[in-house]
């Protein structure tokens, strides 16, 4: 496999998914049929359109996965708009990976996890969520927590509910911002349903969504007793250039694409509030 993150390679679209009316996932491969390169999950991938840009994305396949590489993309620019326009058969550049992956092999490894999530942010949650569950034995009870605005908004909700719930010790719950018909699920914020969840404060929980969401749960953690050190989040949205040379993603002394995407919690405040 290929494996020089500055280099981009040229991919075909095998399959475009639509999960909801602004996200599809694109699976590709190159060429002769193989996955692009290796990576952990949590890390991402530079995306290019020839002629017309590039944008960074979570690589949101498990690395377990060696056929091919998925990337979930919300439509909300010039470059996602035109990736949204193609259809199987069609060529994009990859390049990568890029940044510090969540810690699956070091800090993760035999505890119980909380994954917690909103909207498109189950993206770069799925390829660690889908590790655990490729690696099974090594890992402890997972609770997920997942919300959106409504249930058309829901990534990947046929995964979540036909495999994610079917794995041993593992407890999905899903919540949506307002009252639906025929949505028989919590409804309500992501940062109030973790509060009514029995969540176990000794676990570590990888957690990523809007800045505002994100606020707010962390506030809800932190009266439940956990501990800094055992939360983990993803800057992943201010990632650049993925090398550290633009310096657009900078945070105080640190660089998001080289010191991160992915910190601990007791790391960020050490941002100088600025993330």
């Amino acid at each position: 496999m290929l494996n020089e993150p500055l280099i981009p390679t040229v991919c075909k679209i095998t399959d475009v998914r639509r999960d909801t009316p602004d996200v599809k996932t694109f699976r590709v491969v190159t060429p002769d049929g193989k996955k692009p390169f290796d990576h952990m999950p949590g890390q991402c991938a530079m995306v290019s359109i020839p002629g017309v840009g590039e944008s960074m994305f979570s690589i949101t396949s498990s690395p377990t996965n060696k056929e091919f590489m998925e990337f979930s993309i919300k439509k909300c620019g010039c470059v996602t708009e035109v990736i949204h326009s193609l259809e199987a058969g069609s060529e994009i550049t990859v390049r990568g990976p890029y940044g510090r992956n969540f810690p699956v092999e070091e800090d993760l490894k035999g505890k119980d996890l909380i994954f917690i999530a909103g909207g498109i942010a189950i993206a770069p949650l799925r390829s660690v969520i889908n590790y655990v569950r490729d690696n099974r034995e090594n890992y402890g009870k997972v609770d997920i927590i997942y919300g959106a605005r409504s249930s058309n908004d829901l990534v990947d909700i046929e995964e979540i509910k036909n495999e994610w719930r079917n794995e041993k010790d593992f407890n999905v719950y899903l919540t949506i911002d307002r009252e639906e018909d025929d949505w028989e699920e919590h409804v309500g914020f992501v940062p109030s349903y973790v509060k009514e969840v029995n969540l176990d404060p000794n676990a570590t929980v990888i957690l990523c969504g809007p800045p505002i969401m994100i606020k707010f749960t962390l506030q809800a953690l932190m009266e439940l007793g956990f501990k800094k050190e055992r939360v983990y989040t993803t800057l992943e949205l201010r990632m650049k250039c993925g090398v550290g040379k633009c310096g657009r993603c900078n945070v105080g002394a640190k660089y998001v694409c080289k010191d991160g995407p992915v910190f601990r919690l007791d790391e960020m405040e050490e941002l100088t509030g600025e993330y």
